[in-house]
């Protein structure tokens, strides 16, 4: 079992306008970049988008189908890899979150609602009227980059952000999350959970921190996500353990001391009632 690579956008070629943005046709990125086929990590955004073709995506272990329409949002430190049909097209874009947020200012990448959490739902389908909408941006992002006019990182960030609306829109209509009063809290849990989830399992803990009574906070994590406090944090727990599993230097009793478990019994039992599998049968079935 090899420890899976982390991959930067520097590690791809291509005729691009700067290092922290990268975009091409899926066709033309896999002649030249097939090892993306083995599982990796990125430490940037991705997002992809499938015109042509089939085959299978796995994102931090779980797997989606691939079909014309698919669309496929990465954040970083994600593990992914694919199987595609010889056939397969469509487009694929890297980015930074400095390129975004720098540029934009007050808008950052990560206020998107499917960047707002790594427990967020990777996958979208585009129906064949929708599709076409959100490739008419994605042929003038082509179309900018094989130039050398003035601007040309502006237009195609601008580009890109007009990409995001577009999926945003598709998101929120999908997840029934339209302008709700308990967004905001919810993503300032998620905040405090990304921060704290390896040395702090209490629900109580983040419900302080937000300065809320945990009763309440159960309710709006019920009624935005439909889980309580504890199974997301148990959820980021282990999606965190499972991504730590893959590294072969790494013992599982290190790996539950890393995720702040002093009772290495404790973490297995509440790996395999999370993954319905052992710590040590996930690491053998990676083999």
């Amino acid at each position: 079992m090899k420890k899976h690579p982390i991959y930067s956008i520097q590690n791809f070629t291509a005729p691009i306008s700067q290092k922290d943005l990268y975009v091409n046709s899926f066709k033309n990125h896999l002649k030249t970049h097939n090892f993306i086929e083995k599982p990796h990590r990125h430490n940037f955004y991705l997002l992809v988008l499938f015109t042509k073709g089939s085959g299978t995506h796995e994102i931090d272990f779980d797997q989606f189908d691939i079909k014309p329409g698919s669309l496929f949002v990465l954040q970083p430190g994600q593990i992914h890899h694919w199987a595609l049909s010889s056939d397969i097209e469509g487009y694929i874009i890297f980015y930074s979150q400095e390129i975004y947020n720098l540029y934009f200012g007050q808008k950052r990448i990560e206020d998107y609602p499917f960047y707002q959490s790594v427990m967020n739902q990777p996958e979208l389908y585009f129906q064949s009227d929708e599709l076409l909408q959100i490739q008419s941006y994605l042929d003038l992002m082509l179309a900018e980059n094989q130039n050398n006019y003035p601007k040309k990182a502006e237009k195609l960030l601008n580009l890109l952000d007009c990409i995001h609306i577009e999926i945003s829109r598709k998101y929120l209509s999908n997840n029934q999350h339209i302008a709700h009063s308990y967004n905001h809290k919810i993503q300032q849990f998620e905040q405090y959970l990304e921060a704290f989830y390896k040395t702090e399992k209490s629900p109580s803990f983040y419900a302080a921190k937000m300065n809320i009574t945990l009763k309440h906070l159960n309710r709006i994590c019920k009624e935005i996500l439909n889980q309580t406090v504890t199974e997301l944090i148990t959820q980021r727990i282990i999606l965190e353990a499972k991504r730590l599993l893959t590294h072969p230097s790494k013992s599982i009793n290190q790996v539950a001391d890393e995720l702040g478990f002093d009772n290495y019994s404790y973490f297995s039992k509440l790996f395999k009632k999370q993954a319905h599998t052992t710590p040590s049968e996930f690491r053998n079935n990676l083999k």
